[in-house]
């Protein structure tokens, strides 16, 4: 996608950045990494987690100091480092990170503009100009926000396009007396736990960004992303720079082998077959509100996927069969074991050898201020103690052999779980759970926001856990994740299964087609 507005000639570049290195101790974070940036095009930059992506994004925001020799402009002028912190969006720089900043309990309006509400005569904020002024900005954008609707009511697409919004306005506003110089929007994984139709809509925005002249950096791990909706590229591994390429001009393969390093073989786990066909998990008459009744088996070393569009109710199930949620009805039966699913908690689940790991890493799957060691020790405190208790020490030796074994880096047990990357705090948190030998295994959106690299480390995993006799259910809205992993898939509509994939009908073309051939028809 080529935006009209990127790089014309002659024109000075929005960004240059020159020998930008950083170390930590003796760690290699930024080795020599030079790059530009074009007035008004959208520049990718990707990387697997520990590629070095981060600590660039930090540098610019002011958080790290780079090593001596490294130089840094902005629309020619060259800017001051370390860059001072209270400096940044005075320069011409805003970011919007993943977990987007926004304060829920305020209004969209108060999130929008805070820092920069004006009061009159009396002190008093304006609120009707504050409210005018902020739904004259959203028109501007053509969205459809209530200035005055508390963030915390909006859909995740709204509050990522809310925190696109301000970080826009902040930059045009720090700079509107230098026309010369519109700024450079920094999106930092935006889009992971958006529905397609947000990623779009999103998208949509980002280009309107740029055609009013602003420049934008989208951080992604998603391969297909970045194709979609940057100009330009540019490729990260282990501190050091890859390439910087014409996004068109690009394969998705040869992204994939620039980011790890090697070319990536297919992955065949949906080539393989159960260990047998005989059920060693039942479901039947599972309900709760808006979802089914519904009933599914899977076979021993089955991976068997659920997906559908959002909204659909597929998402709702692993939760139920753990009993993290309570269904209305329902039955399952494992391995001869029938268990009432409106009754059913977590603790009867792990005593039948069922674990679940839920997408949200860090508020549902794990503990985010809790170490790294205490995360993945927790299913198994009761074999780690001795007779004089539990100890750091016996926690630690625990962790760092799971964590090694996982491929988790930095396997450092005392480490907080929030302090690791996305690809390693999931395989940490996988690992948790695989130790204790599952009958079955819940997942929901495995991979999501994992780099290409942890994301086949993820899938060997499964693979040689559904080998050894487990039954994985997989939930997930990634079709080519499904196609690939999965021995069947179950496709979901208002709440029911509608539809079954497996051998050559398993693809992601195939999947996407049943999903939105699904959908409910607008009257």
């Amino acid at each position: 996608m080529r935006s009209e507005t990127a790089g014309r000639v002659g024109e000075t570049d929005a960004l240059d950045i020159r020998h930008l290195s950083k170390y930590f101790g003796g760690a290699v974070a930024l080795d020599d990494v030079s790059l530009t940036v074009r007035r008004g095009e959208v520049h990718g930059l990707l990387g697997s987690n520990g590629s070095g992506k981060s600590t660039l994004i930090k540098v610019l925001a002011g958080f790290h100091t780079p090593e001596p020799g490294a130089k840094i402009s902005l629309y020619g002028k060259s800017v001051p480092l370390p860059i001072p912190g209270a400096k940044v969006r005075e320069l011409g720089l805003a970011f919007v990170h993943q977990h987007l900043g926004l304060i829920p309990s305020l209004s969209v309006t108060e999130n929008l503009q805070i820092g920069s509400l004006s009061t009159g005569q009396d002190w008093a904020i304006n609120w009707g100009a504050a409210h005018r002024e902020a739904a004259a900005i959203f028109a501007r954008f053509g969205l459809a926000l209530d200035p005055k609707a508390p963030v915390g009511t909006l859909s995740a697409v709204q509050q990522a396009l809310l925190a696109i919004v301000r970080a826009y306005e902040d930059i045009r506003k720090a700079t509107e007396n230098h026309v010369d110089r519109p700024g450079v929007l920094v999106l930092d994984e935006p889009t992971p736990f958006l529905p397609r139709a947000g990623v779009e809509q999103l998208f949509g925005l980002v280009r309107q960004c740029t055609e009013l002249g602003a420049s934008v950096i989208f951080v992604s791990h998603d391969v297909d992303e970045v194709r979609e909706i940057t100009d330009r590229a540019t490729v990260l591994r282990d501190g050091h720079l890859i390439d910087t390429v014409v996004t068109a001009d690009t394969s998705h393969e040869a992204f994939v082998e620039r980011i790890i390093g090697r070319t990536m073989d297919v992955y065949a786990g949906s080539n393989k077959q159960p260990r047998t066909s005989t059920p060693s998990v039942a479901v039947s008459n599972l309900s709760v509100a808006g979802v089914g009744p519904l009933g599914f088996d899977l076979a021993e070393g089955e991976i068997l996927g659920l997906t559908g569009l959002i909204g659909s109710g597929f998402d709702n199930v692993p939760a139920l069969l753990y009993g993290a949620r309570k269904g209305t009805t329902g039955q399952m039966t494992i391995d001869n074991q029938s268990f009432d699913l409106a009754a059913f908690n977590p603790i009867k689940a792990l005593e039948a050898g069922i674990a679940y790991l839920p997408a949200d890493r860090l508020g549902e799957a794990g503990i985010g201020s809790l170490s790294v060691g205490d995360n993945v020790s927790m299913p198994v405190y009761g074999q780690l103690r001795s007779a004089l208790g539990l100890t750091d020490r016996q926690i630690g030796r625990h962790a760092r052999k799971l964590g090694q074994g996982a491929g988790v880096k930095p396997n450092v047990p005392s480490m907080s779980l929030a302090a690791l990357s996305g690809g390693n705090a999931q395989k940490a948190l996988m690992a948790k759970w695989l130790q204790i030998g599952p009958r079955l295994l819940l997942l929901d959106e495995p991979t999501q926001g994992v780099d290409v690299g942890a994301r086949q480390q993820i899938w060997d995993a499964l693979d040689r856990t559904a080998q050894s006799g487990a039954a994985i259910l997989v939930s997930s809205t990634d079709y080519e994740q499904l196609a690939q992993l999965c021995h069947r898939v179950l496709i979901f509509a208002r709440g029911q299964i509608v539809a079954e994939l497996s051998g050559a009908d398993l693809t992601k073309d195939l999947i996407a087609e049943h999903c939105y051939r699904s959908m409910p028809q607008l009257a």
